[in-house]
């Protein structure tokens, strides 16, 4: 395998002279992520591998590279990590997860390849193991041992909307679990009563589109919260009074280009911060300026730069 989640290289980066987006070295950077096995980060970062992949892969089809891993050795990895209950472990021998199989369906599609679930039970089987995480009230665990979230809910629909296999759950009753989500302020928490959260805005707003049930959103009314997420740097934050980080920069854009409100932010101060999160000796983005760099930022940054519609990049869908 090509890719693995984890730290970046050294400690934090150098900044770039100018705002460019280094894409070759962005390319490189990911490439050569699965060849630091000496490094311990490699092994602590084991339980995040499949989502690794998936996102050094989504990042280097933005980049417009698509070929820069090996297609055939992605997809055996990816294979490698799925169980007899039909679901995706973050690495081989790991317990299957929501999390990881809705990664490995996406990988699988990203490259063409779903075809290859045949000769292991079949979309179905895959389908049935996320189908049994769904709880009476509609909303979606992460695994059996029962942990609830609308992360999972979210994961549910993509996963099963690419297999096309939406039937085996109660629709429904997820949606009505969405809306109980909902918060005065417009935006959405973990669960029924929690505190609003730009990540948890995008699983539900993301699951109401693919229910095709995104009347049930006041769109000004959310699009005001997330606005409000932009800091003095152009930076954007997940909930009042935090930090900025380039992770958000998918969470709320995604949102806002959801509810067509993507133009109710400052898109050129965000592209600049992002662009400055970048390490343009080596590659990579860190969650904010002078950090450290990793591939889950880095994806998110690209991402957000996708729906700035920033030069040279492949549009994304912000569902």
């Amino acid at each position: 395998m090509s890719l693995v989640s984890g730290p970046g290289r050294g400690g934090g980066q150098k900044l770039p002279d100018e705002l460019t987006l280094v894409v070759d070295k962005h390319v490189r950077y990911i490439q050569t992520l699965d060849t630091r096995k000496d490094e311990i980060q490699y092994w602590l970062t084991e339980h995040l591998r499949l989502n690794g992949v998936y996102w050094g892969l989504i990042a280097l089809h933005l980049l417009g590279h698509p070929d820069a891993l090996p297609r055939e050795d992605t997809i055996k990895f990816v294979l490698s990590c799925q169980n007899t209950d039909g679901g995706f472990g973050a690495a081989p021998k790991h317990d299957s997860h929501m999390l990881y199989t809705t990664s490995a369906v996406q990988i699988l599609a990203t490259v063409g390849a779903l075809d290859s679930l045949d000769s292991s039970g079949g979309r179905i089987r895959v389908g049935n193991f996320i189908a049994q995480l769904q709880h009476e009230s509609g909303t979606f665990a992460g695994d059996r041992w029962g942990e609830k979230d609308t992360r999972f809910l979210h994961c549910a629909f993509i996963a099963l909307s690419i297999l096309d296999l939406m039937h085996l759950v109660d629709v429904a009753k997820a949606v009505d679990h969405i809306q109980l989500c909902s918060n005065l302020d417009g935006a959405f928490g973990t669960s029924p009563g929690a505190e609003s959260h730009s990540g948890q805005v995008f699983t539900c707003v993301g699951a109401l589109s693919i229910a095709r049930r995104l009347d049930l959103v006041n769109f000004d009314r959310l699009g005001a919260w997330l606005s409000e997420r932009q800091l003095p740097n152009g930076g954007l934050n997940g909930r009042p009074e935090k930090l900025e980080d380039v992770c958000y920069s998918w969470w709320v854009l995604s949102s806002l280009a959801m509810i067509k409100r993507l133009h109710w932010i400052d898109g050129a101060k965000l592209s600049n911060f992002i662009l400055r999160c970048q390490d343009s000796d080596h590659g990579g983005m860190s969650d904010r300026p002078g950090d450290m760099v990793d591939v889950f930022h880095t994806v998110f940054g690209v991402a957000g730069l996708s729906l700035l519609g920033h030069p040279g990049l492949v549009s994304v869908d912000p569902v």
